[in-house]
């Protein structure tokens, strides 16, 4: 029987690891592959332990108030006792249970990255009580609202005085009664805001952030205690406010707020652990507020002092922006003090949400020899920031574009901190390089001169472009500009292929290039004066490997 060489090499192998898990005594089971009879090893695992895994019960001496509960996982004990016996061809059906304080742990220490994404947790559910608010006050909702005139806001204030030290962040928002409280900060992973949208029925009327109920518990990073106390909004809330207090250990408890004239809206107090008490300077919460929270519609302010100032004109109309907005923006996501040479307002509605700010700088830092830019596009989800440095979202090639993406429908993780289905982040940046493309088409035809500036200070990330963006590269050669034979001052635009070919004679029909370190060498060169002499168009490309493979 003949037997190739692949086979033989694996029967080989396969009987080497065989023989070696022998010796090991690991027992084995026959099986066949490639139509040989041979052994495989098939592990067994002791039970002995088994029992162990099981002991884990309640043994704390003191009986909490409450413990929280989670809505994924519910009675499955009480449908198992009252379901009739199964037969050994019928088979029953059980829900998942969970080990809550488990949950809870996996929750604070093992679902997000760093820990100051704790405080764009706060700000962003205070930022959905606020809006909640807004709108029960402009749906010509019955319910009595009270004090109607308090402004909407946020105030963060810290005690570094304090032991242990504190941080307080209040809002004036829709606030909770003490049965809200129970529904959503005993119940892991249930989301009010969600809740909400579902009652209203009119999600596009809404702008809520949270979704998943869990950014509340990002407290517990850093917070060894956590004390919540809240007033309804609603008047016809009957009895006091209440205070919620939990350590993140599995459980909290309630009681009546003892103190007077409480205002409407929800009070969240930190006490910080002693290794987390840079949270508690007022700088620190500066940055961390104006890195992921900026842009919240509601305003923030941190020891007196408004934070976020600047606004999302992302999510205006073109038409509503003024240029000098434009352009102060454009200084704050770019670091810059200059103005865009370029920029791009880009809205969609369809498939899904999208909205997009691009700008292109005057220069860019490559070309002094320094480091590899990284790209300086950021991804946010209904304003607020989900990843200030997308690698996915657009190709390398644009990474000299500074701007923003937001959308409300972008599949993110459980934490908001990353990007889950990469099919559909690749059509997006796909939408978007196509849609910037033919922005810069547009532009080198309506301005040649200011298209010449353009290339000749980023003409080497389009060239990049063509050689490394396979789907995109036809079209980007369009965007390429040469020195011609035909540009007779330094001033002229640049050619493209277009421009040489309308300008070649009749009895031409070939694309004749020369690579020289410079215009003058270039014209110097014998071959050049050759063609020069003979009405030859040439396209000179200086130093460029990349218009070399082109051409090719």
């Amino acid at each position: 029987m003949a037997i190739s060489l692949h086979t033989a090499t694996q029967f080989a192998m396969r009987r080497h690891v065989i023989q070696h898990l022998r010796r090991h005594g690991v027992r084995s089971t026959t099986v066949r592959n490639h139509g040989f009879a041979s052994t495989a090893p098939s592990f067994h695992r002791s039970s002995s332990n088994s029992s162990s895994n099981n002991s884990n019960s309640n043994n704390n001496s003191t009986v909490p108030a409450r413990t929280f509960t989670t809505t994924a996982f519910t009675q499955a004990q009480d449908k198992e006792e009252d379901a009739p016996a199964a037969t050994s061809s019928s088979s029953t059906t059980h829900t998942f249970e969970a080990e809550t304080t488990q949950l809870l742990d996996i929750v604070i220490n093992s679902l997000y990255t760093d820990k100051e994404v704790f405080l764009r947790e706060l700000v962003s559910n205070a930022a959905d009580a606020l809006e909640k608010l807004r709108y029960v006050q402009t749906a010509q909702s019955d319910m009595k609202i009270i004090d109607p005139l308090v402004e909407l806001g946020i105030t963060i204030t810290i005690d570094q005085e304090a032991s242990p030290r504190t941080i307080t962040i209040q809002d004036t928002g829709i606030g909770m009664s003490k049965e809200q409280m129970i529904e959503n900060l005993g119940t892991i992973a249930r989301s009010g805001s969600k809740a909400f949208l579902q009652e209203n029925q009119e999600e596009g009327a809404v702008d809520i952030i949270g979704k998943f109920g869990v950014g509340f518990y990002a407290a517990f990073m850093v917070a060894s205690k956590i004390s919540v106390t809240s007033r309804s909004a609603d008047a016809g809330v009957d009895g006091p406010a209440h205070v919620w207090t939990s350590e993140g250990v599995g459980s909290y408890d309630i009681a009546a707020a003892t103190e007077a004239d409480i205002p409407r809206g929800t009070k969240i107090v930190l006490e910080l652990r002693e290794e987390n008490n840079e949270f508690a300077e007022e700088g620190r919460l500066q940055s961390i507020l104006k890195t992921y929270s900026n842009f919240v519609p509601f305003p923030i302010e941190l020891a007196g002092n408004r934070v976020n100032t600047v606004q999302a004109i992302w999510a205006s109309t073109p038409s509503d922006v003024t240029e000098d907005q434009y352009n102060e923006f454009y200084r704050y996501v770019g670091n810059a003090f200059d103005d865009p040479l370029y920029k791009l307002h880009f809205r969609a509605d369809v498939p899904l949400d999208l909205k997009a700010l691009f700008f292109v700088p005057t220069m860019h830092s490559e070309k002094y020899g320094m480091e590899r830019m990284e790209t300086g596009v950021s991804l946010y989800s209904k304003k607020v920031l989900i990843d200030s440095k997308p690698e996915k979202l657009l190709p390398d090639w644009l990474r000299f574009v500074q701007g923003v993406v937001d959308s409300e429908d972008l599949p993110l993780n459980i934490s908001r901190e990353s990007m889950q289905d990469t099919a559909l982040i690749a059509k997006i940046g796909g939408v978007l390089t196509r849609r910037f493309m033919r922005l810069l088409e547009d532009e080198s035809k309506k301005d040649s001169e200011k298209y010449n500036e353009f290339f000749l200070e980023f003409g080497h990330f389009l060239k990049e472009g063509v050689v490394t963006d396979f789907a995109n590269k036809n079209n980007i050669a369009k965007l390429l500009r040469f020195e011609s034979s035909a540009r007779a001052k330094e001033e002229d635009a640049l050619s493209s292929f277009d421009d040489y070919i309308s300008r070649c004679p009749v009895e031409q029909n070939t694309i004749y290039y020369l690579c020289a370190p410079s215009r003058l060498l270039g014209k110097c060169d014998g071959v050049m004066v050759y063609m020069y002499c003979g009405r030859i168009l040439v396209f000179c490309c200086f130093l460029c490997l990349l218009c070399l493979f082109l051409c090719f």
